[in-house]
């Protein structure tokens, strides 16, 4: 069995010996272009990838392609639509980073609302140090207890949120996008009211024809000028632009993006040159990717070679 792992660098130095047990592993560090996947997956049963697109001409032009697998959850890199014509199975993974993605979109949201940065460089700047009084008033912050706390997307991630905004002693309410998670414990409420009427508004539902800009300057508009978004889902959710302009006119009290419209950000994005920064929480998609977590995923992907093999076998 031939597999070939065409981008290993998204999965940094996470241990492949899982997948080396089965078969003959080629790795890549990056596969840029179409013709590279070509030439280094002619010979492949497998191919294992995390963002390198599999296109309906790529996979004509591997004839003995018979697995693709996603280190991700997500399967819009790949023509599920072709791949089933041509009886290719496409495997993902599911489930492998809700506690990473869980407790990163808390660090974001505290850090955020605590500005934990502003108190931090205060005291290592030596300001703390020459003061006369034991604490600081330079910054206010609130507690989440007792707040209305919203989440869009009700799947596995959203749940997890919201039980811990509830530990916090928050409020939550919940907006399903596909209009099918609608057994978790709390109320469900349509968009514009949970905007409304949410102090703190966590974003955590897939990209889709649903989903796609959903939360434009229209919405933020919305939203309580005491109220942050965050937002860990896929960048395409939220209008970056129209995020930039409601930040800069103070329309809400600040956000926390993990996800953007393009990975890497571009240089010029707006939110890099909002007027005031400190509103702003940005890191680079790495909701997902604790030490625990890229042990699951490889261990996942490693399950989901060996049940395809017993399936093809039988």
């Amino acid at each position: 069995m031939k597999i070939v792992f065409l981008d290993r660098a998204s999965m940094g130095d996470t241990s492949l010996a899982p997948l080396e047990k089965l078969g003959a592993l080629t790795v890549y560090s990056d596969t840029l272009t179409s013709e590279e996947v070509v030439e280094r997956c002619k010979e492949a049963d497998i191919i294992i990838c995390n963002k390198v697109k599999i296109t309906a001409a790529i996979m004509d032009a591997l004839p003995k392609l018979r697995l693709i697998c996603i280190t991700a959850t997500g399967m819009n890199n790949v023509e599920l639509k072709h791949a089933e014509q041509k009886n290719i199975a496409v495997k993902n993974v599911a489930g492998y980073s809700t506690a990473s993605v869980s407790q990163v979109t808390f660090a974001l949201l505290l850090s955020l609302m605590h500005s934990v940065t502003y108190f931090d460089a205060y005291v290592k700047s030596g300001q703390y140090a020459r003061s006369s009084l034991f604490t600081h008033y330079g910054r206010a912050f609130y507690e989440l207890s007792d707040k209305n706390f919203g989440v869009i997307g009700m799947g596995a991630i959203g749940k997890r949120v919201a039980d811990i905004a509830e530990a916090f002693g928050a409020r939550v309410a919940y907006y399903s996008t596909s209009g099918k998670n609608l057994a978790a414990p709390y109320p469900s409420l349509p968009l514009d009211k949970l905007l409304k009427t949410s102090d703190v508004v966590s974003i955590h539902a897939p990209l889709n024809s649903n989903t796609y800009n959903l939360i434009g300057y229209p919405q933020l508009a919305m939203m309580k000028p005491t109220a942050y978004l965050v937002s860990i889902g896929r960048g395409k959710i939220v209008s970056e632009a129209d995020l930039a302009r409601a930040l800069n006119e103070n329309l809400i009290a600040g956000a926390a993006l993990d996800v953007f419209e393009h990975e890497p950000i571009n240089h010029d994005n707006p939110l890099l040159s909002i007027k005031n920064p400190e509103k702003l929480m940005l890191s680079p998609h790495i909701g997902w990717l604790s030490v625990e977590a890229r042990r699951r995923l490889i261990e996942s992907v490693a399950r989901n070679i060996e049940d395809w093999k017993k399936a093809t076998k039988s």
